[in-house]
């Protein structure tokens, strides 16, 4: 039992989890549904039966639900949908999605972790495990950063960062490549909010994980597994850095996506990972 587990136990949030166990343990409702708040719409998808799983689609910015169906290396829904409570979402303001809602320069990724823990407490879920691909990554550090008694281990599946070599990677992608998009579809957003907006993103806190210092990761006790990979928005060098820094990591095998076949391993570290960590729960 880390320390994260026995300060929960002297809090009392366990037994706050326990109470909400009738829904936060249950079964989703296996449909597409909307929760909204003040100016906010997100587009979200509750399935599959026990312990609360958040899954994060990747795509960065236009991180949708269908990403599972169409581009990730693995359809983590279908994959877990059997064991766990899989709850995923649109990004707000994601092209192709149907989330929406303001675009929060002074908070980038606070806006949208807000939105993910604010689903979850609209579902009822006090604690949960989570999964995230791509600038999934980024957003679970933020998750672990904001919420750490909530969420008892993680997994980063090529996830994002910062390579030096290529500072303006994802500020200059997104200027052309969601952006413009966007403000099409949007009248009420414009490049001039865009453009400050990602930049604060991206730029200003441009080092590492985006999200988080190195010293937090050093101090991380939660659990977390990461699959790394190796492209310019995927930095291999990050990843492991990350692992190396994080108390209670464990790597995948690498590379883990080619050839194909070893895409299942991954797959059984991710599950047999989520088992070992998953909290005892009274349902």
């Amino acid at each position: 039992m880390n320390s994260i587990r026995r300060n929960l136990l002297a809090t009392g949030a366990v037994a706050a989890a326990a109470a909400a166990a009738p829904r936060a343990f249950g079964q989703g409702d296996s449909s597409m549904s909307v929760y909204e708040r003040n100016n906010v719409r997100i587009h979200y998808q509750d399935t599959g039966s026990g312990f609360p799983l958040l899954l994060i689609p990747g795509g960065g910015l236009n991180s949708v639900i269908s990403y599972f169906d169409n581009i990730a290396p693995f359809n983590a829904i279908e994959e877990f949908k059997s064991e766990y409570r899989c709850i995923t979402m649109d990004l707000r303001n994601a092209n192709g999605g149907q989330s929406s809602g303001p675009l929060e320069i002074d908070r980038p990724w606070d806006s949208y972790t807000d939105d993910q823990l604010g689903l979850m407490d609209h579902l009822g879920i006090t604690e949960f495990m989570v999964m995230g691909f791509c600038i999934g990554g980024p957003f679970i550090w933020n998750l672990l950063r904001r919420a750490p008694e909530r969420i008892p281990a993680a997994v980063l599946a090529q996830p994002s960062g910062f390579d030096p070599k290529i500072p303006n990677l994802f500020y200059e992608g997104n200027m052309t490549g969601w952006g413009p998009t966007l403000t099409a579809r949007r009248p009420d957003i414009t490049m001039g909010i865009v453009e400050p907006f990602l930049n604060n993103m991206y730029r200003s806190k441009g080092d590492f994980v985006f999200t988080v210092t190195r010293e937090f990761v050093r101090a991380c006790q939660t659990p977390v597994l990461v699959l790394p990979d190796d492209i310019p928005a995927h930095p291999y060098a990050v990843a492991m850095e990350s692992a190396l820094l994080a108390p209670n990591s464990e790597v995948s095998l690498y590379p883990w996506k080619r050839p194909i076949d070893r895409i299942p391993i991954a797959v059984r570290h991710i599950r047999s990972f989520l088992r070992a960590n998953q909290p005892a729960t009274n349902t």
